[in-house]
């Protein structure tokens, strides 16, 4: 079910939700690229985990207003608008790979309506201290990021295109990076279940334009307008061990960083990994537990 929310400052966000419908609300943050409709597990998982999963476009993608020059702290608005609209008071957040930090920003500037957080395979500040931030990213992450180091007109000539490509054919993104892919990934976007879900979600995400995809990078690199310390809920912070596109040193920092924090590393998981554990990180985040 796919409704319209108009934030505090009229723009619209596209929300999309799954689930038991007078279950437990989790918010899902979606990847970069990404959309409302990304990878989730299927109504009947969620219906056995009690869960009402509600996921939204970010400003720029897919069917919502873009917010130029957005911080990741800014999601907390958009969040608080959508718990509003549907009278949530409480809930749980999620964030996978580029939603990682958006989720802790929920977290850290909501911190009267966030039970839980959980990271996916998410990013680290690029001012963290100690962190060699690129150290272990696959080549097209370093020649994406370094675009963005130098503004965004340099990101949008690299993106615009790389967009464009996809919209013609939603499977360029993985073509692009299946060289790059380690082994787990491989087999996962091998699955054609999987692969479908993948490619929904990125031709829904540049549907209109590349600008949620820049406006994401950008505010990854720039300051994230909220402090790590300041995140009291419980966080889990799960990661593939091989994973080349946010690499596992970003997890064990961000785990540090937080005093409500534990991570799970997984061995012999990588990227994609992250949509077959999302099942067990959702009852987490409305049983603390992980296991069934």
């Amino acid at each position: 079910m796919t409704e319209t929310v108009y934030a505090a400052d009229g723009r619209r966000l596209s929300v999309e939700i799954s689930g038991q419908l007078d279950g437990s609300p989790v918010i899902l943050l979606h990847g970069t690229p990404g959309s409302r409709v990304g990878p989730k597990p299927r109504g009947m998982v969620l219906y056995r985990l009690g869960i009402r999963l509600i996921s939204f476009d970010r400003p720029g993608y897919g069917r919502s207003d873009r917010r130029p020059g957005r911080r990741v702290a800014d999601v907390a608005e958009d969040v608080a608008a959508i718990a509003d609209a549907f009278g949530i008071g409480r809930f749980a957040v999620a964030g996978r790979s580029g939603g990682g930090p958006h989720a802790l920003a929920c977290a850290a500037l909501l911190p009267q309506r966030v039970t839980r957080a959980a990271v996916l395979v998410g990013l680290a500040p690029p001012s963290a201290d100690g962190l060699d931030w690129l150290a272990g990213m696959a080549a097209s992450n370093i020649v994406h990021y370094t675009a963005a180091a130098a503004g965004e007109d340099s990101l949008v000539s690299w993106l615009g295109p790389a967009a464009a490509a996809i919209r013609a054919d939603p499977a360029e993104l993985l073509a692009r990076l299946r060289g790059e892919l380690p082994d787990p990934d491989r087999q996962i976007v091998a699955d054609p279940g999987i692969r479908a879900l993948l490619m929904a979600s990125y031709a829904e995400a540049l549907q209109a334009s590349a600008y949620g995809w820049v406006d994401d990078t950008l505010a990854f690199l720039a300051r994230w307008g909220f402090s790590l310390a300041s995140v009291g809920a419980p966080v889990l912070v799960w990661h593939g061990e091989n994973d080349v596109f946010s690499p596992v040193s970003h997890a064990v920092w961000l785990a540090t960083r937080m005093p409500g924090a534990s991570v799970v590393v997984q061995s012999g998981a990588a990227h994609f990994s992250a949509i077959g554990a999302l099942p067990d990180v959702l009852r987490w985040l409305v049983s603390g537990s992980l296991a069934a």
